[in-house]
């Protein structure tokens, strides 16, 4: 079983530090065996987290044999990342451990030198002082995680979910992570990045609840060949006001919205059925197997073929 070390330090946030241990403690496999064990790791007996104190199970020592470590933000990001937190993190790493961090996170992974010359995210607010801190890495400020192999790194508050569920589908693929998804009741993948928060002259007024019923019938109706025109007449809009209206509530265009839905429906298909990958194609409304599998290596990172291969459960 995949074993997940959640790493508390003093001062951890307790959103932060909770949300891996809900989304992880909660995914299952088929027949509802658990997915992980997670374990709430610190190097010291009693850790601050503000409203409460945090009494963990195992110490510095279990971060060796876990698969994945965890890093949560720490309220104060100017306090030094203790000695042997580092060199533990560092050994880590050195035996293959996979290593993410929710929000602030960041700072403690930066710490290691790990990120150096990597791409990385923390929470908008904080990334000018991790960029200041720690030149090496490439901070961007605008994306809701970001994904190096072994080494992750998350936004701020709800993006630290965004990121568990990533690593749900990476390690046991998409049906697993969208029941994980349902149970946290949070779309599995969300488009755009941290600019829809980040706050400017003008911050437009919240209106999700004004597209649910459109982005409802584009998820039912991905397979069919829809036009910005058609999804414009069904919302009873404009088409240059849906665009607004996606932009505002989605970060991103109608259009890529639905390619975005269709790719999901695939990869469902991909994983639980034998359809052939030309079937699938027209299944999910791509003109061509040729766009299909184009925009799913785009969209995925990989071929549709090579996502069956590496997700699709035994005996489908």
């Amino acid at each position: 079983m995949h074993t997940i070390a959640v790493l508390a330090l003093d001062k951890v946030v307790p959103f932060d530090l909770t949300t891996p241990i809900e989304v992880f403690t909660r995914a299952e496999l088929p027949g509802g065996h658990p997915a992980y064990r997670v374990r709430v790791c610190a190097n010291t007996p009693l850790v601050d987290a503000g409203a409460f104190t945090v009494k963990a199970h195992w110490g510095l020592d279990a971060l060796v044999g876990a698969d994945t470590i965890i890093l949560p933000g720490c309220s104060d990001v100017t306090v030094p990342i203790p000695d042997d937190v580092v060199a533990a993190l560092r050994t880590a790493a050195a035996n293959g451990t996979r290593i993410a961090s929710i929000c602030s996170g960041a700072f403690i992974l930066a710490a290691t030198g790990l990120l150096d010359g990597l791409r990385a995210t923390t929470h908008w607010l904080a990334a000018p002082a991790l960029a200041e801190r720690y030149p090496l890495v490439d901070v961007d400020p605008d994306v809701l995680y970001v994904d190096n192999g072994q080494f992750l790194t998350s936004a701020g508050a709800a993006a630290g979910l965004d990121l568990c569920l990533h690593l749900v589908r990476r390690d046991h693929g998409s049906a697993v992570a969208a029941q994980a998804a349902r149970l946290s009741v949070m779309p599995l993948e969300r488009e755009g990045g941290q600019a829809q928060f980040i706050v400017g002259d003008q911050f437009p007024t919240p209106r999700g609840s004004l597209l649910e019923p459109v982005l409802r019938w584009m998820d039912e109706s991905c397979d069919k060949d829809l036009t910005l025109e058609d999804i414009a007449a069904h919302a009873n809009m404009s088409t240059r006001t849906l665009n607004r209206r996606f932009r505002e509530q989605t970060g991103t265009t109608p259009l890529r919205w639905l390619n975005r839905a269709r790719i999901r429906r695939a990869q469902h298909l991909l994983e639980s059925t034998t359809h052939s990958v030309d079937r699938i194609a027209g299944q999910v409304g791509f003109g061509s197997p040729t766009a299909f599998r184009d925009q799913f290596k785009r969209v995925v990172g990989t071929s549709p073929s090579a996502y069956r291969g590496a997700f699709q459960a035994s005996g489908t």
